[in-house]
C-alpha cells in the first residue's frame, strides 16, 4: 500500500524516540548492547507502530507476535514498549537489574509484550516457526515476526528451522535478518564470512527480499510485500548500520555490549535532540 510523506515522518520521529529510550536504559557506565538494538530500530518503529497488529492488551490473542532471536537486541523492544504503555518509564531505568521486570535478555514470565525467552542464539527461529504452525491449527490470522542476527546465522538451528519454514508453507512467519555486518567480537568476515545471503534464503525456499533496514519506505513496503506472499514464508534481509544513529558507535564491534564513557553518553543525548530537531 502507497504510504504519504506524513505516516513515514512520523514513524521516523518515533523510531527517534525509541533512540531515546534506548539511552535511557543505558546511561553512562552502564553495560549494554547499543550497536545491535540502535540497528534494528527503525524496523522495530515500523514494526510496532504501523505494520504488526498490536492492542493495548500484549496478550490479546488476535496480536501479531514479533520475536527477537537475536535476544541480546532485546532493548529495543522494551523501547517500543515504553510508547506503548506495556512498561513505565520507571521500568527503562531498571534494566538488568534484580528489582526490574526488563532484563538484559527477553523473560516472557516477567515482561509484558515479550513472547519468548531467547538469547541463546539460534533458536528463536524455531520457536517463531511453532508458534506459527500454532496460529495456523486455530485457524489464527495472527502472524509471527521473527527478528535474527546476521551472526546468529552461523547457528545450525537457523538453518533447520529454514528448512521446516518452507516445507510447511508457512506464510504467516517473517524473518527479518538484521545485517549489519558486525558481531560480538568483529565483523561477520572476519568471525566466520557469510556470503550470498539473500540466494541462501532462496534456496531455502524462502520468498527473500533485500532492503536497506534504515529506509522506513523500503521496510514498510517489503513488510506489506511479506502479507501477500502465499505458501512461502518470507525472509527480509535489512541492511543496517551496527550502533545506528550514534557516530562514536557505528559499526564498531566494541559497542556490540559496552558502557558508554560520560562523553559518550553526552554525545548520544545531543544526537537525540539534534535528530528530534531535524524529524
Amino acid at each position: 500500500m502507497p504510504y504519504t510523506d506524513q505516516e513515514i515522518h512520523e514513524l521516523k520521529r518515533i523510531a527517534v524516540n525509541l533512540r531515546a529510550n534506548l539511552i535511557e536504559m543505558i546511561p553512562a557506565g552502564k553495560v549494554g548492547h547499543l550497536g545491535g538494538s540502535s540497528s534494528i530500530m527503525d524496523v522495530v518503529a515500523a514494526l510496532y507502530f504501523k505494520h504488526m497488529r498490536v492492542f493495548p492488551d500484549p496478550k490479546d490473542p488476535r496480536r501479531d507476535r514479533c520475536v527477537f532471536s537475536k535476544g541480546h537486541a532485546v532493548l529495543a523492544q522494551y523501547a517500543a514498549f515504553a510508547e506503548l504503555g506495556y512498561v513505565s518509564r520507571e521500568d527503562l531505568k531498571k534494566v538488568k537489574t534484580l528489582d526490574g521486570t526488563l532484563q538484559g535478555h527477553p523473560d516472557m514470565d516477567h515482561t509484558p509484550g515479550i513472547e519468548a525467552v531467547t538469547g541463546s542464539l539460534g533458536q528463536g527461529l524455531s520457536v517463531s516457526l511453532g508458534m506459527a504452525l500454532g496460529l495456523r491449527l486455530e485457524n489464527s490470522d495472527s502472524r509471527v515476526y521473527c527478528v535474527v542476527g546476521d551472526g546468529e546465522m552461523d547457528e545450525g538451528q537457523i538453518w533447520e528451522a529454514a528448512m521446516a519454514g518452507a516445507a510447511y508453507k508457512l506464510d504467516n512467519l517473517v524473518a527479518i535478518i538484521d545485517r549489519n555486518g558486525v558481531q560480538a567480537t568483529d565483523t561477520i568476515p572476519n568471525v566466520l564470512p557469510n556470503e550470498k545471503i539473500k540466494e541462501k534464503w532462496e534456496a531455502f525456499g524462502w520468498n527473500t527480499l533485500e532492503i536497506d533496514g534504515h529506509d522506513m519506505k523500503q521496510i514498510l513496503e517489503a513488510l506489506d510485500a511479506s502479507r501477500v506472499c502465499k505458501e512461502k514464508p518470507t525472509a527480509i534481509i535489512a541492511h543496517t548500520v551496527k550502533g545506528k544513529g550514534f557516530a562514536f558507535a557505528e559499526g564498531k564491534a566494541a559497542y556490540h555490549n559496552a558502557a558508554m564513557t560520560q562523553d559518550e553518553y553526552q554525545q548520544a543525548l545531543s544526537t537525540i535532540e539534534k535528530m528530534r530537531k531535524e524529524a
